[in-house]
C-alpha cells in the first residue's frame, strides 16, 4: 500500500522538457492521466524506451489514454535482438481475441525505432547507450546523459540478472562491461526482486537479489542506488526491512552510496 503495486513506468524530464518513458507496465495508465492533466490540451510528445517486451513490460500501453489523443506522438524504442520484435508484439497484444480496440485504430502518431548494445543515440536534450543484460529471451539496460557528456547520468535496469548462469551464453568479462556501463552514474535503478535465500531457487530466472544490486552500485561508484522490481508477495514493511539492511551494509563498506527503495511518486532530481 505505501510502495505501489504497479508493474514498471518510470518517467524521465531532460533539462528542457522532452517526456522520456521507460518501460509500459500498468503505472504507465496513471501517468497517462496525469500527462494529459498537464497537458491542458497541448500536444504530447515523448520516447517509451521498453527494456524488453514481457508482459509486465508492456502490458499498460492498451490503457496509455495519450496514446488515443490525435497529435500526440510517441517514438517506442526497443531491441532488434529479441525473440520478436517490439512492434509486433504491441501489436499482438491488441489483436480483436484479447483487446476490443486494435493497434491501427490508436490516433496518436506511433514510430518504432530499434536500439542495439552500444549504440549512442541523441534523442531530445539527452543521449542514450544500451547494454545487453542477462535475462531470459533477452533485454535492455539504458543509460542517460547529457549531450556530449557520457558521464553521470541516470541509468535504468529493470531486469537483470547480476550472477553468471549458462542459460544466458554471456561472455566471461560480462560482468566486468556492466561494472563499467553503470560506473559513475548518478543515479542507477537496478533490479533487486530477490533476497539471498530466495535466489537459490530462482537461479536462470533473469532477476537479482539486494545484495547483488548494492555490490553493484558500490564498484561502479555510483551516487544513488533505487532499488526496482520488487517481489510482488513482498510487504511494505519486508521491504523497509530489506532496505535498511542494504543501508547497513554500504555503513559496512565505508561506501557513500544512498539506498532508496522504488515508490510510486517517488522523484529523484539528477
Amino acid at each position: 500500500m505505501r510502495y505501489g503495486g504497479n508493474t514498471p513506468c518510470t518517467e524521465v524530464r531532460t533539462d528542457d522538457g522532452w517526456l522520456i518513458i521507460l518501460d509500459a507496465g500498468t503505472g504507465i495508465r496513471e501517468l497517462g492521466r496525469d500527462l494529459l492533466q498537464r497537458s491542458n490540451g497541448a500536444p504530447i510528445r515523448g520516447d517509451i524506451f521498453l527494456t524488453h517486451s514481457h508482459w509486465d513490460h508492456i502490458q499498460g500501453i492498451p490503457f496509455f489514454a495519450p496514446i488515443f489523443g490525435r497529435g500526440n506522438h510517441f517514438r517506442i524504442w526497443g531491441s532488434q535482438s529479441l525473440e520478436r520484435g517490439v512492434d509486433r508484439v504491441l501489436r499482438d497484444q491488441m489483436s480483436p481475441v484479447v483487446f476490443p480496440v486494435t493497434f491501427e485504430e490508436l490516433d496518436a502518431t506511433i514510430d518504432f525505432r530499434d536500439l542495439v548494445e552500444g549504440t549512442r543515440t541523441e534523442g531530445t536534450g539527452y543521449e542514450v547507450t544500451a547494454f545487453a543484460v542477462q535475462h531470459p529471451g533477452g533485454a535492455l539496460g539504458y543509460r542517460f546523459t547529457e549531450p556530449g557528456d557520457p558521464n553521470g547520468g541516470l541509468v535504468y535496469v529493470s531486469d537483470n540478472e547480476l550472477a553468471a548462469h549458462e542459460r544466458y551464453g554471456s561472455p566471461s568479462d560480462w560482468k566486468e562491461q556492466m561494472v563499467e556501463f553503470v560506473r559513475g552514474a548518478q543515479v542507477l535503478i537496478h533490479d533487486a526482486t530477490y533476497t539471498t535465500e530466495e535466489y537459490d531457487h530462482h537461479r536462470g530466472w533473469g532477476h537479482s537479489t539486494f545484495r547483488d544490486a548494492v555490490e553493484l552500485a558500490l564498484e561502479a561508484e555510483v551516487g544513488t542506488l533505487v532499488l526496482f522490481h520488487h517481489e510482488p508477495r513482498r510487504t511494505d514493511d519486508q521491504l523497509d526491512t530489506q532496505l535498511a539492511e542494504c543501508r547497513a551494509f554500504v555503513k559496512t563498506q565505508g561506501g557513500a552510496l544512498q539506498v532508496v527503495a522504488a515508490a510510486e511518486g517517488l522523484s529523484l532530481t539528477l
